[in-house]
């Protein structure tokens, strides 16, 4: 059963000669409406216009939210045609109807004017997913992006205009907590929490791109439109959306065709833990033909175009807020015919500090130590050898990263160009041929004891003797 609509407007003539109420008009069908979506708050703006036509003198104007998420507290009406004739005398909540107000609306002249009605709601939101396809030979890739809008709100929208607002917006109460305020409570709300819940949180952002101008929803093919606010993105869908109450409804975002990409092998335990993985890693800018806004956050499936007339798939992973020339970077797993092992060869340890009788004494004879009796080691340095050892078994070279963290007093010695990620963390790349095996060697010099003099790793240039 389709849902009722759960506001309606009813505009009654009060008759002060007769005491009788006369109607005027039936229930005026919205002309247009425009739905904003605030996700990161349960948020909705709503927009609608309708025609109304009134009778010289006050006019009873009645607004009613049953069943619905609609905050009362952030009802407005306004006139977009005949403002100067019309004019709002008051706003009645009736105590015997608690989901209902009143509108006594003064005209100095018959006939029909446009108003607008804006109000929150919640129980509207959205979400994006991504379908990214590369290609056969994982050079470029095609982006389709698409974003699913869900109406729980208890209302029904049909020819709806959507607009979707990436950022965050932080408000002092949340709409669907307010909705369920009995009226004679929300009158008893501080003003300055409902002004900055009404006027801070999303009006007056609305007003600066053109909103109470009224809302144009001309049939159009379905594009993104983006538009920078402050520190949030406003994405509107162009032509018009019926979104039913319970329901949700697919729009497409955009497609992009030929994005470049590369293939990235990484080691980065404290992200995806103690082994090598697959990287397709591409950037949100123009070059990428990706367009100039941030992409939300939203769910990217990955394929790979199999050169069969078919698709494989890859993987299937969230992504956040990715903003303007932000990396988007998707983890396709361990590749089996990629081997990454890390092998020691070789350890000891030398510059042995001692303590004797209170004195502190170092002793080196020949290649090793003399301990003394009665005495304490208090410090040394440990001296570790290791080869990353790669081995690629695809048809095409790889291009590897490995960083590795070092906690202490730490010297790393080599000679592969490493750079520091932070001041535990080594970070070095390497090239891998077709069907070859290569051996990154390096030493890891740790000064323990009352030789640790610092908490960081030092690079050094040296050569390394298996």
């Amino acid at each position: 059963m389709k849902t009722k609509l759960s506001f309606c407007l009813a505009l009654v003539l009060s008759t002060l000669v007769s005491g009788r109420n006369v109607d005027l008009s039936t229930v005026p069908k919205r002309n247009t409406v425009q739905l904003t979506i605030y996700n990161s708050e349960d948020l909705t703006l709503v927009r609608e216009t309708r025609a109304v036509t009134f009778k010289k003198g006050i006019n009873p104007l009645q607004f009613s939210w049953a069943n619905t998420l609609i905050d009362p507290s952030s009802v407005e009406l306004r006139f977009l045609t005949s403002s100067d004739k019309l004019e709002v005398l008051d706003t009645t909540f009736p105590h015997d109807k608690p989901q209902m107000l009143y509108w006594n609306v003064q005209s100095e002249t018959d006939g029909e004017a446009t108003i607008q009605i804006t109000y929150f709601t919640s129980g509207i939101t959205w979400k994006a997913d991504y379908i990214v396809i590369a290609d056969k030979d994982e050079q470029a890739m095609k982006v389709d992006s698409f974003v699913r809008v869900f109406n729980n709100s208890g209302e029904e929208y049909e020819d709806a205009q959507v607009r979707l607002v990436v950022g965050t917006i932080n408000l002092v109460e949340k709409i669907a907590q307010l909705a369920r305020i009995p009226m004679p409570e929300v009158e008893t709300l501080a003003t300055a929490r409902r002004n900055e819940l009404k006027n801070a949180a999303a009006m007056d952002a609305m007003d600066r791109t053109g909103g109470r101008g009224g809302v144009g929803l001309a049939a159009a093919p379905k594009k993104i439109i983006k538009e920078g606010l402050s520190e949030y993105f406003i994405y509107t869908i162009e032509g018009a959306e019926t979104i039913p109450n319970q329901w949700s409804k697919r729009l497409r975002s955009f497609d992009a065709a030929a994005v470049p990409f590369k293939v990235q092998y990484r080691y980065r335990p404290q992200e995806y833990g103690e082994q090598l993985v697959r990287m397709y890693i591409l950037t949100n800018d123009k070059e990428s033909k990706l367009g100039t806004t941030p992409l939300p956050d939203g769910m990217v499936r990955v394929f790979r175009d199999n050169g069969r007339d078919g698709l494989s798939f890859l993987a299937a992973q969230t992504v956040k807020y990715i903003p303007i020339g932000g990396k988007i970077e998707l983890n396709l797993g361990v590749d089996p015919n990629v081997i990454f092992e890390l092998i020691k060869l070789r350890s000891y340890r030398d510059n042995l500090w001692l303590r004797l009788n209170n004195a502190e004494v170092f002793r080196q004879v020949g290649g090793g130590v003399e301990i003394e009796v009665n005495s304490t080691v208090v410090g040394w340095s440990d001296h570790e050898v290791y080869t990353q050892r790669i081995r690629n078994y695809r048809a095409k070279a790889i291009d590897v990263e490995v960083r590795r963290s070092f906690p202490g007093h730490v010297v790393f010695r080599s000679m592969l160009n490493p750079t520091l990620f932070d001041y535990q963390t080594v970070q070095f790349n390497a090239t891998v041929e077709p069907a070859a095996k290569v051996d990154r060697l390096f030493e890891v010099l740790r000064h323990q004891g009352r030789n640790a003099k610092q908490n960081n790793v030092t690079l050094e240039k040296a050569e390394i003797n298996p």
